[in-house]
């Protein structure tokens, strides 16, 4: 990669148990990734406004709470903003069976408790590399 890869990490809506979030920024940051953490109790008009401002590749929610069921709120704010080669990705307790509706609306991987650290990682880089190329296909057209 040309350049680091870029992730917003943060928490949207009511939950504001954040330690999960924080140990995940850090381990993204010590791979090498350029990471944006913000605290707790974001809204949705405010990470897409930041993530437009940082240029990411990747943005990452944490939800301990019923947060993840506003993520495809999300993603058509992002879609909206011109964005939607930006990644989603979801960790924390998202019960099995909202995990489909959150893949199908677009959410592109969801991490349960447990999820090592390298897999966090890999998933990232992975899907960073899908974001850039989705973004060079839409500057092309």
């Amino acid at each position: 990669m040309a350049y680091p890869e870029r992730v917003l990490v943060t928490k949207i809506g009511f939950d504001g148990h954040d330690r999960g979030s924080r140990v995940v920024a850090a381990f993204l940051r010590d791979a090498g990734m350029e990471v944006i953490y913000t605290p707790p109790w974001q809204e949705i008009e405010a990470v897409v406004k930041l993530a437009m401002q940082e240029d990411v590749d990747l943005i990452g929610v944490s939800s301990l709470a019923t947060d993840h069921l506003i993520m495809p709120d999300l993603i058509a704010a992002l879609r909206d903003a011109g964005m939607d080669h930006v990644r989603l990705i979801v960790g924390g307790i998202i019960p099995q069976n909202e995990q489909p509706e959150l893949l199908n609306a677009g959410v592109s991987a969801i991490f349960s408790p447990g999820a090592t650290s390298e897999e966090i990682v890999e998933t990232v880089r992975g899907l960073v590399v899908e974001a850039r190329a989705a973004r060079e296909c839409a500057e092309e057209m």
